[in-house]
């Protein structure tokens, strides 16, 4: 069953065609990653795929609804979630306070009953705080649950940002360069995690660089070169591709 369709979409910036006529789709249950070298347009590709960009062309459907160009809460009421290749944590809240407020998207109190402090917020509020934890304890950081999460190690803050994203109770995952700043060892941790949450039944579309992890946990790979898909196949025939091969050898600029 196809969970994101990605139809014939082109992006213009400037005159620069960014992204030009590029379709997939991301089956439920999968991890798929999209590759290429720098300047391919994958970012681009990803923030349409997203629905945070509206396209020039072509349509992003989620679950049968189109998303392109919609704001990202209704996105995210729909299942669709993602992070940043830069983090984006509120400074001066703990770590648990984060992971809240990605929860809250699933919450029914509106601002007036909050305000009101009427008795079924509190039980929602209880409840937001316990599903949060519960991430916490998930990405294995729950013991820095009251710790300011600006001031986590890099990593730490990685693990945060993730675990406010599934909070949202995702049924898809969007990854834009999760191991980003990450060593080897946190990178290692970090494929073991993708796989995890795919198992846990979240689906997974990813931006990488790092080509060990996108083959290593990958189910399907779209590779783009100046806009334009080039290849979609299991991370094995992708690597024996001779287009692929010759942009990743440097025939091409990078």
């Amino acid at each position: 069953m196809a969970l994101l369709e990605v139809s014939s979409l082109s992006k213009s910036f400037g005159g620069v065609r960014a992204v030009r006529d590029v379709s997939f789709v991301v089956r439920q249950g999968m991890i798929k990653a999209l590759i290429g070298p720098n300047g391919a347009g994958k970012t681009t590709l990803f923030n349409l795929a997203s629905g945070f960009v509206p396209p020039d062309s072509g349509v992003v459907r989620f679950d049968g609804h189109a998303i392109q160009g919609q704001p990202p809460h209704r996105s995210a009421a729909l299942g669709l979630a993602r992070t940043f290749q830069n983090i984006k944590l509120f400074a001066g809240m703990t770590a648990l306070e984060n992971v809240m407020v990605g929860r809250h998207i699933r919450s029914r109190a509106g601002f007036l009953a909050s305000m009101l402090h009427l008795p079924f917020t509190w039980r929602e509020e209880a409840d937001v705080r316990r599903r949060s934890l519960e991430m916490l304890d998930f990405m294995g950081i729950a013991s820095l649950a009251d710790m300011e999460a600006t001031s986590l190690a890099y990593g730490q803050q990685r693990a945060v940002e993730l675990a406010r994203a599934l909070a949202c109770e995702p049924r898809m995952l969007l990854l834009d360069e999760p191991a980003a700043g990450l060593n080897m060892r946190e990178t290692v941790e970090l494929s073991r995690l993708i796989v995890r949450i795919r198992d846990s039944g979240i689906t997974v579309l990813l931006v990488e660089h790092d080509m060990s992890l996108v083959m290593g946990i990958s189910d399907e790979v779209v590779v783009l070169s100046y806009g334009e898909k080039i290849a979609e196949a299991d991370p094995a025939t992708v690597q024996k591709d001779p287009q692929v091969i010759r942009i990743y050898l440097g025939e091409e600029e990078c």
